[in-house]
This record gives C-alpha cells, sequence and structure tokens, in this order.
C-alpha cells in the first residue's frame, strides 16, 4: 500500500489551516493598522481644534480689552453693525473677521409675560398687536393657542419664597430664536397649521430675554412699516441709503407715521450695548469660529465651535 496517498489529505488540512491562521492574523494586523491610522488623525485633529481653541481664547481676550478701552462704544458698534472688520497680515498667514450685531433689534418676546404687569403695558400691548397684524396677514388657525404656548414657556414660578432652595426656581424665559422655532413646530403639529411656519418671525421678533426697548434704527424693514404704519418699500429705500441719510425719525414722519407713538419701547440715544460678535480665523488650513456677548461693558456666554 502506497503511504503516500494517505498523507496526501493530511498535509492540505495543515495548509489549509495554516492559511486561515494567516489571513486571520492579516486581517487583525489590518483591523489594528486602521484602529491607529484613524486614532494618529484624529490625535492630529484634536491637537489643532486646541491649538485653534487656545488661540481663539487670546483672541476672545484681546478683542474685550478692546471693545472696554474705547470710550465711544456707539461709534464703535455703530460700524461693526453694519461691516464684518476683516483683519489680516500682508503676508496672508494671519487672517480674522469680526462681526456683531445688536440683540434688541425686534419686540421682545417675552414682553408677553407682562401681561399683568401695570408697569410695563406698553411693552405688552406692542407685542400683542405685532402677534395679532400677524395672524391676519398669515391666517394663523389659532392664535389663542399659539400665545398659550408661548407664554408657559415665559411663565414665572408661582409661590417662589425666600427660602434657599426655592431660589432655584428661575423665571423661565425665551433666549434664542432655535427655543422659540421649537414651540412653533410644536403648535404647529398639534394644530395642523402650515400657515405658522411662513411667518419670518426673526425680522419681528428678538430673543435676548433682558430686553426693554427696541434698537429700531438696526430693526428690519419690515418691523419699522408695520410698528409705524407706514410703506416697507419706503423703509426699503431709507435704510438702502448711505449718503444724506435723514434721521429715522424724520423719515418716519414725513411718511405719515407717528414716531411718538413708540417713543416708550424705542432706545434712547445713549448706548445701551447689547451685542452679540462672531469672529470667524484660521488654524491650519481650517476655519474655526467663536461667539460671545458683550452687554454694557461686560463680555460673557464665549462658545467656540471647531471645524466650521
Amino acid at each position: 500500500m502506497d503511504k503516500s496517498v494517505l498523507l496526501h489529505p493530511t498535509v492540505k488540512k495543515k495548509r489549509g489551516f495554516a492559511l486561515m491562521i494567516t489571513l486571520s492574523v492579516l486581517s487583525v494586523i489590518i483591523a489594528l493598522t486602521m484602529v491607529l491610522l484613524s486614532y494618529f488623525e484624529k490625535v492630529q485633529e484634536d491637537a489643532t481644534n486646541t491649538k485653534a481653541l487656545i488661540q481663539a481664547n487670546l483672541y476672545y481676550a484681546n478683542i474685550v480689552d478692546i471693545f472696554t478701552k474705547f470710550k465711544d462704544k456707539k461709534q464703535l458698534f455703530s460700524i461693526l453693525y453694519t461691516t464684518a472688520l476683516p483683519l489680516r497680515t500682508p503676508d496672508g498667514q494671519f487672517s480674522l473677521y469680526l462681526n456683531c450685531q445688536p440683540m434688541n433689534t425686534g419686540i421682545n418676546v417675552n414682553w408677553l409675560g407682562f401681561e399683568n404687569n401695570s408697569t410695563k403695558q406698553a411693552l405688552y400691548s406692542v407685542t400683542m398687536e405685532m402677534f395679532e397684524g400677524l395672524s391676519d396677514s398669515y391666517k394663523i388657525e389659532d392664535l389663542s393657542r399659539l400665545l398659550e404656548m408661548i407664554k408657559e414657556e415665559i411663565a414665572t414660578q408661582e409661590g417662589a419664597t425666600e427660602e434657599p432652595e426655592q431660589r432655584l426656581f428661575q423665571k423661565k424665559r425665551i433666549i434664542s430664536y432655535l427655543q422659540f422655532s421649537d414651540i412653533i413646530s410644536r403648535y404647529q403639529f398639534e394644530v395642523d397649521d402650515p400657515n405658522v411656519s411662513k411667518i419670518p418671525w426673526e425680522k419681528y421678533f428678538s430673543f435676548y430675554p433682558d430686553a426693554l426697548s427696541i434698537n429700531i434704527e438696526y430693526s428690519s424693514a419690515e418691523l419699522i412699516a408695520t410698528l409705524f404704519d407706514i410703506d416697507v418699500k419706503s423703509v426699503r429705500e431709507w435704510k438702502g441709503k448711505i449718503l444724506d441719510k435723514e434721521p429715522l425719525q424724520t423719515m418716519v414722519t414725513d411718511n405719515g407715521g407717528d414716531y411718538g407713538k413708540r417713543s416708550t419701547i424705542l432706545e434712547s440715544s445713549a448706548f445701551l450695548g447689547a451685542s452679540e460678535c462672531m469672529v470667524t480665523y484660521g488654524v491650519s488650513g481650517t476655519h474655526y469660529r467663536f461667539k460671545f456677548e458683550y452687554i454694557g461693558t461686560e463680555a460673557k456666554y464665549f462658545e467656540f465651535y471647531a471645524n466650521t
């Protein structure tokens, strides 16, 4: 009997088993290599983000320092409200863009919470007028329900006392358009009202909760036209002027509006200062940005955004 014949199946099995082991080892090596490469890329990304965050903090500190030292804040922010300020080195290695926007250019939606506040009835009344006007224009199905949902969001905690644990109860307020739009979405789903999503809410309302006046010079043409009951086309022409631009009060009066009627809710000539600033800059070919609020003479709410 030829023994070699009996050996072939065993040899083939051993070779097959060895091949399986080799492929398994290769698979593990490949998998580990991919993990290490991805980890290396992540480390590189994290290192760049860390570097960018450090730079952001330096820029933030320097910008706030300049704001603080600048005596005529109204002049400074009037420029920043209309023009993004570019900063760039001659060799192009460094560039930064600073832009600021006033935070109280619309009717503060939180004024709906002043319904029972006798000293702030003017603020409550103008807010209700705006909602009612928009409801008529855009055919809101159930304005009462929408207002109820908004008021629930900004309602004051009832029965609060001076006890330490009660101090944790804070007034609920709408502090961002994102928060407000969530209410709009919930209302739309509940009432099945598609019209409410057609309203450009940001043109009429602002979401800086502490605002007790409107910085009307920087408000939208739509809000100005509605507040003073004048033609929006005239307001747009006025806002588009660069030279020989008359004061807003003059423009309103010339177009048949009553500027004095709204004087109690308009920001005075003194600069009250409530601005949100955004800074965009680059690090290693990647754009980053951070934003902060500058209110009065204080900067706060620094937020950093990576890989924008």
